[in-house]
């Protein structure tokens, strides 16, 4: 059964009558909050195919990623269910079967993705069939298993589950040799923040929802503590890209908005297995100068790349601002609903264009639209819309709403 917005509108009155001016707006806004979002979703699923099961115009991980943006959005809403089952099982059925033409190119602090037809002279693809979501690269396969276990958490179907298992059990075979830690490829040429802060975020997902929970925080423990002594939190509490490996240090290397993000989803996640304030504490100070060190005057996110990210740098923003608003709903701060507010007011005023296309440069001007700038951009507006439960002191879809 399913509620819909009159009766939940009702019932929001009744709650909210002694404080109703001001309560009212919050809910007003919060009503905005799903429009958007929603809106940007229905605009994402033009680039849709089904099938490969892939959302056109992006990659491999993006795909992943947009899959976790709108399994987020159905976690605070019902609007879209049947939508986001579909996608969810013709996804699992049908992505691990798709031949990608794919090749990541590691240049100085970063790794330029492409994906075909069309690829720059001298770099030469093969075709991949990605049975099980696994390739060559632990971080691809790190996004999968995050998406698989959100979509879990939603269904409690044990396929999406055991999908995350089987990805860990890959991923892990890719830890040690040079300076400890992951690999970022199954070639072991670089170790990078981002398949490692992945890797500490499933294994502590892991923890929390298979039956070995302390084989996964083990793991977790282990690379926390790995990543801790590389010294790629610096000084700062920026996270830099990777290590040397010769030194097995910071390589100081681009700091990059998801590597911030990351990081708070496996802390928070570490927290809530092992429950210790110093994981909030860490995680409340690299959000923190994330903010600093990559906003606007404004308050609007930026990646150094912009304008010109390639396929890759477009999913950073929003990986951050799901993140960000997991950790806002675990421990709120006024800091990280003012700049989530802001980038999501930001994004629909100033970087949207005709049939809700959201771009790369969300305080504006529009550039065009692919499906990496749009789900990217939808993490900020479903952000906006899960810390607005907040002002309402509940969450509506999550009391009413049954299991997909």
């Amino acid at each position: 059964m399913q509620l819909g917005w009159p009766f939940l509108f009702t019932y929001s009155f009744l709650v909210l009558h002694n404080s109703a001016r001001h309560n009212w707006q919050v809910f007003a806004g919060y009503e905005s909050s799903v429009s958007h979002a929603q809106s940007a979703i229905i605009a994402l699923q033009q680039w849709y195919n089904e099938s490969t099961g892939l959302w056109e115009t992006t990659g491999w991980w993006n795909s992943a990623n947009a899959l976790t943006m709108l399994a987020d959005f159905v976690a605070v809403d019902s609007s879209l269910d049947v939508v986001a089952e579909h996608v969810f099982q013709n996804t699992f059925s049908e992505a691990q079967k798709a031949s990608l033409e794919t090749v990541k190119v590691m240049t100085p602090y970063s790794v330029t993705t492409y994906t075909g037809p069309q690829f720059p002279p001298g770099v030469i693809p093969r075709e991949n069939g990605f049975t099980g979501f696994l390739n060559d690269f632990y971080d691809d396969e790190g996004w999968w298993a995050l998406a698989w276990l959100k979509i879990y958490d939603l269904t409690q179907q044990r396929q999406y589950l055991q999908a995350a298992i089987d990805i860990f059990e890959d991923m892990r075979h890719g830890w040690g040799g040079t300076c400890g830690g992951l690999w970022w490829n199954k070639q072991h040429s670089y170790k990078g923040a981002i398949e490692n802060a992945l890797f500490l975020t499933v294994a502590a997902q892991l923890a929390n929802r298979a039956s070995n929970k302390d084989f996964y925080l083990h793991w977790a423990w282990k690379e926390w503590d790995w990543f801790q002594r590389t010294g790629m939190i610096n000084a700062h509490y920026n996270i830099n890209n990777g290590i040397d490996l010769v030194t097995c240090r910071n390589d100081n290397g681009t700091v990059w908005s998801y590597n911030q993000g990351v990081i708070l989803g496996g802390l928070l996640e570490l927290y809530r297995v092992a429950p210790s304030e110093n994981y909030l504490t860490m995680a409340k100070q690299i959000a923190l100068a994330c903010i600093k060190f990559l906003s606007d005057a404004n308050g609007v996110l930026h990646d150094p790349c912009e304008p010109n990210c390639g396929a890759d740098g477009p999913q950073f923003k929003g990986i951050f601002m799901r993140n960000l608003q997991k950790l806002q709903l675990e421990i709120p701060n006024e800091r990280f609903k003012t700049f989530i507010d802001a980038n999501a007011n930001s994004i629909w005023l100033n970087d949207r264009t005709s049939g809700n296309k959201l771009g790369l440069l969300w305080s504006g001007p529009f550039m065009g639209a692919t499906a990496s700038t749009q789900s990217s951009a939808a993490d900020a507006l479903v952000a906006a819309l899960a810390i607005g439960g907040q002002g309402l002191n509940l969450n509506l879809q999550r009391i009413f709403r049954e299991p997909l």
